[in-house]
């Protein structure tokens, strides 16, 4: 078992809050106002993973109200009651939305809604506003981790404004009843932010095992995009941002090239950054976005994915992959090292460290035997991540929170 994985009926992290007893726990009588950056603006992980919260705690009964930026064209349909907060476009980045204001309208509309809990998702304006307004309530916060704010700057030369994200994240972590991590590496990292353990719970993402399945595979499919038999494709996925890892993943690629493979990237995801990895991989098939049966086949139609990125929270990507039965290699940092056992259901290796991703790949082109254990070594390791249980953690938070 993995010790840093909370959401098994033996892990101390789950037994403490005394939920496994009942298998599907009420949400009756919680009302949850939950505040988002971007709830629907862009489709990503952390988006999707809230929105099938809301989902979740509706059909267990809760009362929920989302606040949040809203896009003139979202991402996809929301779930739940949505009231848009103000904002504007994120410079150079008009996908994002940034709030702006918290006006007594909003301020009246909770007090209307009347809410037992308040979830914050997002370390910004709106989230602040929001944690402060809580407090004067006297409501208990509950605030979830998603992303590695601190890490983005790096990749954008703005390395300098580090320091103040960080003290951001301390006030925004440490002012918190509890806090929603969603690994054991997270979890210790809120440490640096001032948060005792004992407010720190983990709150994981399950896999849709009937959309992420090695049964997906299709070599016809891979043959109408002019893969041949011997191309190998390597899986990018994810949001096409300069964050992810981008030029990590395209050095990787032309290294490998470079020693006489015939790889051909299979890129899979859409966002700002594209034009500029099609300029940088212009023999790479870009699928654009996928979802549903077409996402799980993509996925899985892949001989592999390299996933470089080193600001993922989870890493639902490399989760996703694993259950389509791919040999992952990703960078090893702690959202990673929580979900692969390095050398068994997956590899892991130094960020940014482009010759130890090539080789790492170039061991699985020559050892096919060894991608096809690792593959299903990765199948094996997903099948505990369970939406409906992990979700049904949440609950269990706001019932400690309000007890």
């Amino acid at each position: 078992m993995q010790s840093n994985i909370s959401f098994r009926p033996r892990d101390r992290e789950v037994s403490r809050l005394g939920m496994w007893q009942r298998p599907a726990p009420s949400a009756e009588g919680l009302r949850i106002a939950l505040f988002s950056g971007n709830y629907n603006c862009v489709r990503d992980g952390a988006n999707r993973a809230l929105n099938r919260l809301v989902a979740h705690l509706l059909s267990r009964g809760a009362a929920v109200r989302v606040y949040s930026p809203t896009a003139r064209v979202p991402a996809f349909a929301p779930a739940g009651d949505l009231v848009s907060t103000p904002s504007i476009g994120f410079p150079g980045r008009p996908e994002y939305r940034l709030s702006t204001g918290f006006p007594a309208a909003i301020r009246a509309d909770i007090e209307t809604f009347a809410p037992t809990h308040v979830h914050l998702s997002c370390p910004d304006y709106l989230g602040g506003r929001a944690q402060r307004f809580a407090k004067s309530l006297g409501l208990p916060v509950v605030a979830s981790m998603h992303t590695r704010f601190e890490t983005y700057p790096a990749y954008y030369g703005l390395g300098f404004v580090t320091p103040a994200i960080k003290h951001r994240l301390r006030t925004f972590y440490s002012r918190s009843d509890y806090v929603l991590a969603p690994n054991r590496a997270m979890a210790e990292s809120l440490r640096e932010y001032g948060v005792e353990d004992d407010r720190v719970h983990i709150w994981g993402r399950g896999v849709e095992h009937g959309q992420f399945t090695p049964a997906r595979r299709s070599d016809a499919w891979r043959r109408t995009l002019g893969y041949s038999r011997d191309d190998i494709a390597l899986l990018f996925f994810g949001r096409l941002v300069q964050e992810k890892g981008l030029d990590t993943f395209v050095a990787t690629v032309k290294a490998l090239q470079s020693r006489g493979h015939d790889v051909r990237p299979l890129i899979v995801g859409e966002g700002p950054a594209r034009a500029w990895l099609e300029a940088h991989l212009p023999e790479a098939v870009f699928t654009g976005h996928l979802d549903g049966d077409a996402l799980g086949r993509a996925v899985a139609s892949a001989d592999m994915l390299v996933n470089p990125s080193i600001t993922e929270a989870f890493g639902n990507v490399n989760l996703e992959a694993m259950a389509a039965g791919l040999a992952v290699v990703s960078a090893d940092v702690g959202s990673a090292q929580a979900l692969i056992e390095n050398g068994r259901s997956g590899l892991l290796v130094p960020p940014r460290d482009v010759d130890a991703y090539a080789e790492a790949v170039e061991s699985l082109i020559r050892s096919p035997l060894r991608r096809r254990s690792l593959g299903l070594a990765a199948v094996s390791a997903s099948m505990s991540y369970n939406w409906p249980d992990i979700l049904d953690s949440v609950i269990g938070v706001y019932r400690l929170a309000r007890a």
